[in-house]
């Protein structure tokens, strides 16, 4: 008798590639029936469970005077020029912005339409916020044309959902939350919404990727799925093949304005607790660390003596904060949050976030070459405060001093050079970029004209000679700046080698 071993065997070869043969046929077989297992053959029982429970949304806004957007856009920033400068540009105007001779002129009423689903027989309808963002008037309409008025019970802008309620004299049609966590990418999901005020319309597809970050905001986590989806399908449900809820949808990619199979939906285990909160309070309440944070890029992992470029770096410390009671400082990098290692700086707002206000949390951080532990008391996320990550000069009449190590013209801080350059009046000292040398370290590095430079190597700076002599200190390859840019601190690493 002949073994097979491994890949070998002590077969003639003729008898191995017989072998090879028979094994891979029942390969084929097996594959086969696993894909018949799962490929659904019709969505229509799904579809006829799931869609009395979705809704069609139309929210009455007053027209602004005809010199402005009647519909802003979201509340989230994207890059000039990005791709995803165009996700939220959902309900406005068809017409765009009035003639300039019409200025004066005010607007009629206009009407934006979305989607939503209902999670509870007593009626509250789950929606996008951007869908209801200022409006005056809410309507429901189910897939059966009877229609409710609604109330506002709670949004959060932050993540960009809101929950309504209606009152209807019998229970009504309800879906459930599934376990978005559990959901692989490559399963099977049916999104239900209302595209283009169409009405119901049922799109089908896989789920493409998990924990998609689109420069959205601080708490950015979305399933990425190609089931078609349009503008009116905001707010609506993503399916699984249970007929669970495991998204919200909320956003495309889209170069032209359509489809083109790149969906984003809100995770439903990130929806749901923040709907509970919403239904209880009307409002989400945050864990708060209170720093201002940033990625810590390769050049600044060298720069500080860190091996790999992971964790978050404190760019500032907020006065008052838990942070700043716990001892942390700026330029010190938040390697673990509660045992959890931060990966990503992305990771961090997330992770806060869903802290029990008043939890010890403990922090592994890096600061001076070396790890130490922080323990710290989450507070609650004040509403105004920013918990995202942070985001020319002719020649000057002051004292100015070119920076070899650098390739910068650098100055003393003055109130002259405030002024041309807007710094804040807070900024008290500290030197100025008056101009960086093309192809230099400070422009290949991304230092602009108008930045102050306020430490060179965690040393304190006051004139160009300072900061000379604190790079030549370094002896290092790459040197760690703290930089003052229009008022925000942030961290970047020169490279000078």
């Amino acid at each position: 008798m002949n073994w097979i071993t491994g890949y070998g065997s002590h077969r003639p070869a003729a008898s191995r590639a017989a072998v090879g043969i028979v094994a891979g046929a029942a390969l084929l077989a097996m594959s086969t029936a696993v894909r018949a297992d799962t490929m659904p053959g019709s969505f229509a029982d799904l579809a006829e469970e799931v869609t009395p429970a979705v809704v069609n949304i139309s929210s009455k806004h007053s027209a602004e005077l005809a010199n402005r957007q009647l519909f802003p856009p979201m509340p989230f920033d994207f890059p000039e020029g990005s791709p995803f400068e165009e996700f939220f540009r959902q309900f406005r105007d068809r017409f765009g912005q009035m003639p300039r001779g019409d200025r004066n002129r005010r607007l009629p009423d206009r009407v934006a339409l979305g989607s939503g689903f209902i999670i509870d027989p007593d009626g509250y309808v789950v929606t996008n916020n951007h869908v209801i963002d200022k409006a005056e008037e809410i309507t429901v309409t189910l897939t059966n044309g009877d229609e409710y008025r609604a109330d506002l019970v709670g949004t959060d802008p932050k993540t960009d959902l809101a929950l309504l309620k209606i009152e209807a004299d019998e229970p009504l049609p309800f879906v459930k939350w599934g376990d978005s966590d559990s959901a692989r990418v490559g399963d099977w999901v049916i999104a239900v919404g209302n595209p283009f005020g169409l009405g119901g319309t049922v799109t089908t597809g896989i789920i493409s990727a998990h924990g998609r970050y689109i420069n959205a905001g601080p708490y950015d986590n979305f399933l990425q799925i190609d089931a078609a989806i349009n503008q009116g399908n905001s707010g609506g449900p993503t399916f699984n093949t249970k007929g669970e809820v495991i998204g919200v949808n909320t956003a495309i990619f889209s170069p032209n304005g359509g489809s083109v199979g790149i969906g984003f939906a809100i995770p439903s285990n990130i929806a749901k607790p923040i709907v509970t909160q919403l239904r209880e309070k009307g409002s989400v309440e945050r864990g708060w660390l209170g720093v201002m944070i940033q990625p810590v890029t390769p050049e600044i992992a060298a720069a500080i003596g860190l091996d790999e470029a992971s964790g978050a770096l404190v760019a500032n410390v907020q006065p008052n904060s838990p942070a700043a009671r716990a001892g942390l400082q700026q330029g010190d990098v938040i390697l673990r949050y509660d045992g959890t290692k931060i990966g990503e700086m992305r990771e961090l707002p997330w992770l806060v976030a869903e802290t029990p206000i008043g939890k010890e949390a403990e922090l592994t951080i890096w600061r001076d070459g070396d790890t130490r532990t922080v323990e710290v008391e989450i507070g609650r996320l004040p509403q105004e405060d920013r918990m995202a990550a942070l985001g020319s000069a002719g020649d000057a009449a002051q004292p100015s001093n070119s920076s070899a190590s650098l390739g910068a013209t650098l100055a003393p801080i003055t109130p002259e050079l405030k002024a041309r350059f807007g710094i804040p009046d807070d900024v008290e000292s500290g030197v100025v970029v008056l101009d960086v040398e093309a192809g230099g370290p400070a422009d290949e590095n991304g230092l602009r004209p108008g930045d102050v430079i306020e430490k060179v190597a965690q040393t304190r700076v006051s004139s160009p000679a300072d900061v000379d002599k604190a790079v030549e200190e370094a002896k290092q390859d790459a040197v760690l700046l703290l930089i003052n840019r229009r008022g925000t601190s942030q961290f970047i690493a020169i490279n000078i080698a």
